[in-house]
């Protein structure tokens, strides 16, 4: 370790480090705009320069490229690190529309809260405004608005480095420099694009999606997973504040996702999400089954679990269908308390969709499942072939989650399914009973190489809808009195 100052007070370094990294890493708040600690350094926003107390005089440099030596004393509160920081931020705001009003980007802007921090004045020029392409696509999920970008590169460099795509680049020079994509290269097929939005420290980068759904003060994050495949990275679903609650509008409008963003999870993910995990809205607010059924007609809950009882009661050779979308919670509820009654195997819920990328050296992985090791953990794979699993005399199926062989369960036998949403496959069930999504509960789950990640309830569940885990205990406490539960 190096021993050096920050404004008097000693700091710990690690060789190597420089002023910015270990700064950081001891807490100690310096400003910058294109210094991103997963990104490579390029210097070009000059906002985070400090003063390097030394003998022959004091000198300037930027921290984020400024390797820290053992002694070294850094100032970057100083009277001229103030005045050299309020003359960057002029030259950065020089051009900028301080279009704050309509832009997506505030509340939560860096440029807001540097011109709040160090300089807080009118610009000095009466010049006009350089003006410059507006609402730029970029690609169909992505828009730019040039006048905003300050040019710090970091989209640029997130696609050299860390995609790989290469789709970005700076075309022109000086005040004439635009982001655009390179002439051979579609930043639609760069399945990480959406990161440069949340790494783009202005408005400039945004989301055609998202564009002015909310304001991000009307909005809270809950950590949760994604479920899009086995990495299981961590990540923010934001969603609206109950004290921001809307009741002249849509109702629906308070119960929805309004965009993902990354937590970040050096574990599992780093700082980075696929597009996939963006788009998880599309898949949790499909249809939802809402009313347990038995035999095609409608029945209470507490029909539907006693009907469910009697079934299992009652079963010769029964198999369970175990779901790899299931919580660790809901697994080992159903471990302790029905799995004795049947012979279990755990089905692939989720299948790649046309187009998907399957699997990369980034984060994305070839099981479209969150949950399929610690599924596995407690039961063996569906077999490839189905009949070995679900022979002709097969007479009760549980089901649970999508994906079910449906064509190959036996037509004699009765399937008690527990699903979320609507399926014209569901019309196969003699017994149905409305299950919670991952929104709507507290849970983990175990990804590919055995890290455990939790996420936490965002809404709550329709009165109709049971969560999993208790339904599995109210079933075998009904079941239990038959003398059939083995």
């Amino acid at each position: 370790m190096i021993e050096f100052f920050i404004d008097g007070i000693p700091i710990q370094a690690q060789k190597g480090q420089t002023v910015m990294q270990a700064a950081v890493a001891s807490g100690v708040d310096i400003p910058f705009f294109c210094w991103h600690p997963h990104l490579s350094v390029p210097g070009n926003c000059r906002i985070c320069m400090v003063e390097v107390e030394a003998e022959g005089g004091a000198w300037f440099d930027i921290s984020c490229n400024m390797p820290v030596t053992a002694g070294m004393r850094v100032l970057t509160d100083s009277d001229k690190v103030k005045e050299l920081r309020k003359d960057t931020m002029q030259l950065i705001t020089l051009n900028h529309p301080v279009d704050c009003g309509i832009c997506n980007k505030s509340g939560e802007c860096m440029l807001q809260d540097h011109h709040f921090a160090y300089n807080g004045m009118p610009s000095l020029s009466r010049d006009p405004k350089t003006h410059a392409t507006k609402f730029h696509n970029l690609s169909g999920r992505i828009m730019l608005d040039n006048e905003r970008c300050i040019m710090c590169s970091r989209c640029v460099r997130f696609t050299d480095e860390v995609s790989k795509s290469h789709a970005l680049g700076v075309q022109h020079r000086g005040d004439h420099s635009l982001i655009r994509c390179a002439a051979d290269v579609n930043f639609d097929d760069d399945p990480y694009s959406d990161n440069v939005i949340d790494i783009c420290p202005v408005g400039a980068l945004l989301s055609r999606d998202l564009l002015d759904h909310a304001r991000v003060w009307y909005l809270k994050a809950t950590p949760s997973v994604c479920p899009g495949c086995e990495r299981g990275c961590s990540i923010n679903i934001w969603h609206r504040k109950p004290e921001w609650k809307l009741n002249s509008l849509d109702a629906r409008l308070n119960t929805r996702i309004d965009r993902v963003t990354p937590l970040e999870n050096a574990d599992v993910n780093g700082p980075w999400i696929c597009n996939k995990a963006r788009d998880l809205a599309t898949f949790f607010e499909r249809d939802r089954v809402q009313q347990s059924m038995v035999r095609g007609a409608v029945v209470t809950s507490d029909k539907a679990v006693t009907t469910a009882a009697e079934i299992i009661a009652a079963a010769k050779r029964p198999v369970a269908l175990v779901s790899n979308w299931g919580s660790n919670e809901e697994l080992a509820a159903f471990h302790a308390t029905l799995a004795p009654s049947f012979t279990s195997y755990v089905k692939t819920d989720c299948l790649p969709l046309p187009g998907e990328r399957l699997e990369d050296d980034v984060l994305i992985k070839a099981d479209k499942n969150p949950n399929t090791f610690g599924a596995r953990a407690l039961y063996p794979a569906l077999p490839a072939d189905v009949s070995q699993a679900l022979p002709a005399d097969t007479d009760v199926v549980l089901v649970w989650g999508e994906g079910a062989p449906w064509a190959q369960i036996p037509a004699s036998a009765t399937v008690i399914l527990l699903t979320s949403y609507e399926h014209p496959d569901n019309a196969r069930a003699n017994v149905l009973i409305p299950i919670s999504i991952q929104t709507e509960r507290d849970g983990h789950y175990t990804n590919f190489n055995g890290t455990v990640t939790s996420f936490q309830r965002c809404f709550a569940k329709a009165p109709t809808v049971a969560d999993a885990q208790f339904l599995f205990e109210a079933v075998f406490a009904a079941a239990a009195p038959l003398a059939g539960v083995r």
